[in-house]
């Protein structure tokens, strides 16, 4: 019987190729709103309808969809009117990203009332990253109850366009786009050990699988070494990377890449190539990589950087002391679990450039690390990206970029690598940390001694590490008032898998130990753990306790305060009304943290903009990275329409394209909405000022007696429309454009806090965590759209609520990754998280468009102490190791109590 489908209202009769599944299928025919998040169902991204019914295209066998009627995200318009819950959601703005859009709109078209009714069921098969999920869930259920209420919500002009482009699935990520003539795609074979010496690698049967074009190997690869890790000062990561090397350092590297015409026959390609290797002993943890008989990593042994810092006397301050407390805290490895995986596309263009077009933070910086890597002039490199599916910190690096700009060198055609969610865990992951804490405190909670012994595990390669170290060394103590401070702290290699910037940037870690104490103090002072907070933070103009070693000037102003007057207000708002929880039997506690990050990077990050008058009165405005769910567009485009006098969507933005500006850090660290926001900011005022000169020399008229409209300029009752001063001034050879830049300098030492307050129940019969209540607060400055900065920290909530309860890269004795997809490396659904009440903290000094602060990175940050801290208020018991698993709590609240004699207060290791 002969293959065919309706495929949204249209005949379509290719049939698949052998074994192919339905979304790939449909993305080959141009539904690129069916997306690519994991290969095995679990995300949801690529829903479809098959007759009606939604299904997980990545799992349905293409063949079985014959003689059915297909339908995309792209389908469900009708008359080019939206349906009404795209409608709903666009509205509604429910995304950041946007990735998991169309397959929440697949899902959701296809609900029936009583589906609706329970939704986090019905939902229980897309994931989000980004969110919270409930503006998703709130717009869904607006929808259903009233298919007619999408139609009469209000549109804002600003967002509109954007969100409709997200939820039809128009919005282009990195792979959305018919491939170019004659791509090849790229396969990787992986090295089985933790720590080997390749002794040969024979690829003649892989070269004779029909449709391979090469094999490459260490010895076709640049031997110049670099890191991975992006940074405007490039010198401060350490080099010790190859494209590929002939030493493998973690079970997972890459050892050779096969080059071939489908992803099948590189596929069959890898199978087929043979590999010697000499296995060498391997370093496996960071405490063995401090002793001087460990197995060096790198031929410079296992040191990637050191930090050690010491203010006042911390003996006399332990002397002092009434109490002290000492605990070593560790946490776990987890992955950044963005929707879109890595990916890049790389070709020689016919003006004999290199083009790759990638999935970075950082077009600039991968282009310049290319041309170090490659020996190319910066000239022959052009970088783009697209939109990005997710980032939280894994795409401010290099991973596909230089094999497969290798392969392009080599076989002179364009070549394609993504990566599989697999792989994805074998590449990046977050810092594993060992932290322990010594903290004292007179009677009345003033400290008066803290110390910190720090170890990080950066894995096979340094990466972000010697940064991350040193981010989380100075900003966990970004808080405190004490004198007395000695940090040791070691960011180590081990023959683990690579850990890269993630979230936080090692604050998390650091932060869970440090505020984890602090209620440990509070307990032995008999102090509630507020008011010690309250008695410990920094007063604005203070010093940090580690700014005389970083050369950081006194605290400039902080929202500490009012953070805490949140936290105390949901405490009592608790207490008169107690949430409901399952059982009487249960345990149920609150928690608390609060942590502050530096409201710009120490580390030269340089942000560019340009704004330009275009020939139709519009405007351009060009910024450096590419939007992956910060929103940080919207932000720009408000920004440049306040500051030009017009109407959001008259701001075009065109960005993530090194053609566009001369140089720009990229989008990482919060950037987008504090040091990018500035640089938009002065591009549109010196617009304005030179809009307002042109149009004075040109009417006679003085400019202080010029005003800009939305489409014309007054000149004293004189308008002289925008499109006319364009072409007067594009005559004379004088465009009218501005492009400034801002650099992260520190001329105060701005902190942005933020505060978490849980209520939860543990089931003692089983050790489950049930959320009851969840209220965040935010100090982030000026708030220019309160909706999608609310639905950005409920998110970084979400992500820490699943970092710090669910997920965990595992590994086998090996060093093998063996969380290979998302049903063995679970992030949380719609019902694993609790709506979180989100506060923002008043503003200090004026409100200016541009002053804003860290949201959703540092919203992130005080989600795991607090949770760990409600544990400890619930049964008792100080848990000092994440995750925090169910079985884990269990054995201490029963097997443990009865075979250690042991009760409340105790201190137990939540995962060995």
């Amino acid at each position: 019987m002969a293959f065919s489908i309706m495929l949204n209202g249209r005949l379509v009769s290719e049939p698949p190729a052998p074994g192919q599944c339905l979304r790939t299928y449909l993305r080959q025919r141009g539904c690129f709103g069916v997306k690519k998040g994991c290969d095995s169902g679990d995300c949801g991204a690529c829903t479809v309808h098959v007759d009606g019914m939604p299904v997980h295209s990545c799992i349905y066998p293409a063949v079985r969809a014959s003689g059915r009627a297909v339908t995309t995200v792209e389908g469900l318009p009708e008359d080019g009117s939206l349906h009404p819950v795209q409608q709903a959601l666009a509205a509604a703005q429910t995304f950041q990203c946007g990735f998991c859009a169309p397959g929440f709109v697949m899902t959701a078209t296809a609900m029936d009332q009583t589906q609706c009714a329970e939704l986090t069921e019905t939902l229980k098969g897309n994931l989000c990253r980004c969110t919270g999920y409930r503006r998703i869930e709130e717009a869904i259920q607006a929808s259903h109850a009233d298919r007619s209420a999408a139609e009469h919500t209000t549109r804002d002009a600003g967002t509109t366009a954007e969100a409709e482009d997200v939820v039809t699935g128009r919005a282009r990520f990195t792979l959305d786009g018919p491939d170019p003539a004659g791509l090849l795609h790229i396969k990787l074979v992986r090295s089985p050990h933790q720590h080997a010496r390749i002794t040969g690698i024979d690829a003649t049967d892989a070269l004779a699988v029909p449709g391979v074009h090469a094999v490459l190997t260490h010895r076709d690869a640049p031997t110049i070494r670099f890191s991975t890790a992006l940074h405007e000062y490039a010198d401060e990561d350490p080099a010790d990377t190859r494209v590929l090397d002939d030493v493998v350092r973690h079970a997972g590297q890459r050892v050779a890449a096969v080059v071939a015409d489908s992803e099948a026959a590189a596929e069959e390609g890898c199978r087929r190539v043979s590999v010697t290797y000499q296995p060498l002993p391997a370093t496996t943890g960071p405490e063995q990589a401090l002793s001087p008989a460990a197995p060096h990593v790198h031929p410079g042994g296992n040191v990637a950087d050191a930090l050690h810092t010491t203010i006042g006397d911390i003996d006399a301050g332990l002397a002092e002391a009434d109490h002290c407390y000492e605990q070593t805290f560790r946490t776990h490895r987890v992955q950044h679990a963005a929707l879109e995986t890595h990916a890049t596309l790389a070709w020689e263009g016919g003006d004999g450039r290199l083009h790759v077009h990638t999935t970075t933070q950082a077009p600039h910086l991968t282009r310049r690390r290319l041309a170090t890597v490659f020996g190319l002039p910066l000239k022959r490199l052009h970088v783009t990206t697209a939109r990005l599916g997710g980032a939280f910190g894994g795409k401010q690096e290099m991973l596909t970029e230089d094999i497969t700009v290798l392969a392009a060198l080599r076989c002179g055609r364009p070549v394609k690598l993504e990566y599989t969610r697999a792989e994805e865990f074998t590449t990046t992951t977050r810092h594993p940390f060992q932290v322990r804490v010594k903290i004292a405190a007179r009677r009345d909670g003033t400290l008066t001694a803290l110390r910190l012994h720090v170890l990080c595990d950066t894995g096979a390669y340094g990466n972000h590490g010697p940064a991350v170290l040193r981010h989380a060394c100075t900003e966990a103590l970004g808080l405190y008032r004490c004198p007395n401070v000695t940090v040791d702290g070691w960011a180590l290699y081990t023959h683990n898998v690579p850990a890269g910037a993630f979230r936080g940037y090692g604050l998390g870690q650091v932060a869970f130990a440090v505020e984890s104490a602090l209620d440990e103090l509070a307990q032995l002072a008999v102090l509630d753990p507020l008011t010690l907070r309250r008695r410990a933070y920094l007063r604005p103009g203070q010093p940090a306790p580690t700014a005389a070693d970083s050369g950081m000037p006194p605290v400039a102003d902080h929202g500490i305060t009012g953070c805490l007057n949140v936290i105390e207000a949901a405490r009592a708002q608790s207490k008169a009304t107690p949430p409901a929880f399952p059982n009487s039997s249960w345990l149920v506690g609150e928690g608390m943290a609060v942590t502050v990050t530096h409201t710009l990077p120490s580390d030269g990050h340089r942000a560019q903009a340009t704004a330009t008058l275009r020939a139709d009165g519009h405007y351009d405005l060009c910024t450096g990275a590419p939007e992956f769910g910060s929103r940080a567009t919207t932000v720009h485009r408000r920004i440049a329409a306040t500051a030009l006098a017009t109407a959001v969507d008259r701001i075009h933005v065109r960005q993530g394209d090194t053609d566009l500006l001369t140089h720009d850090t990229g989008g990482f660290a919060s950037t987008g909405s504090t040091l990018t926001a500035r640089a938009v900011h002065d591009a549109s005022r010196r617009l304005h000022t030179a809009i307002l000169e042109a149009a004075a020399a040109y009417t006679g008229t003085a400019p202080a007696a010029c005003r800009l409209r939305q489409d014309a300029v007054d000149c004293t009752g004189r308008l002289l429309p925008l499109p006319a001063l364009y072409r007067a001034a594009y005559d004379t050879g004088r465009p009218l454009t501005a492009t400034p830049s801002r650099d992260a300098t520190h001329g105060t030492a701005g902190l942005a806090a933020h505060g978490q307050w849980i209520c939860l129940a543990v089931d003692p019969a089983t050790g489950l965590i049930t959320l009851l209540d969840s209220v965040h607060a935010s100090d982030v400055g000026t708030v220019l759209d309160p909706r999608q900065l609310r639905d950005r920290i409920e998110g970084a909530v979400a992500q820490g609520i699943g970092t710090t309860l669910m997920e965990d890269v595992r590994t086998d004795r090996h060093g093998r990754v063996t969380t290979q997809e998302l049903r063995t490396y679970p992030i949380p659904h719609a019902a694993d998280v609790p709506h979180t009440d989100v506060h923002f903290v008043p503003a200090h000094g004026p409100r200016l468009l541009h002053a804003a602060k860290p949201a959703s990175e540092a919203a992130f940050t005080p989600v795991a102490p607090a949770l760990a801290n409600a544990l400890r208020d619930a049964t008792g018991i100080r848990f000092t190791t994440l995750r925090l698993r169910a079985d884990n709590l269990w054995a201490e609240l029963h097997v443990g109590a009865s075979t250690t004699g042991t009760g409340p207060g105790k201190t137990a290791s939540a995962d060995p």
